[in-house]
């Protein structure tokens, strides 16, 4: 093949663009799931919670509330799996606000820059117990 019928490479400045825009699309995707408040938050507390399938595709199905990693596991994967009318089914305001300072640090960047800028007293929690 001549070198006038080859494909350049991609340059680091499209490269970087290709990024951003494929995470504004990441952070995009968790925003619109997001309650319009943690009010609307009104999931168990205790007790066994079944996930269905299109969140708990890839382990755990079953989360006990009484044990700790399995409750924070749950909101865990509800956070990064959930549609929005999963979230107020699964996740409780109040668990999720006591939970918050060491579930940021389960879930990934984006879902708990998505959150803490949508409800600012999940980012308070955490100075508060920092």
């Amino acid at each position: 093949m001549s070198s006038s019928q080859q494909h350049s490479a991609p340059t680091p400045s499209d490269l970087s663009g290709a990024v951003a825009e494929d995470l504004a699309l990441y952070r995009e995707k968790f925003r619109r799931r997001l309650p319009e408040s943690l009010d609307e938050l009104h999931g168990p507390i205790q007790g066994i919670v079944d996930l269905p399938l299109h969140m708990a595709w890839s382990g755990m199905t079953s989360y006990d509330m009484s044990k700790p990693r399995q409750r924070m596991g749950l909101y865990r994967t509800v956070l990064h799996e959930g549609l929005r009318e999963d979230l107020p089914r699964y996740l409780n305001q109040d668990l999720l606000l006591q939970l918050w300072p060491v579930l940021r640090t389960l879930v990934g960047r984006t879902v708990r820059t998505v959150w803490e800028d949508a409800f600012p007293q999940l980012a308070s929690r955490t100075r508060a117990a920092a």
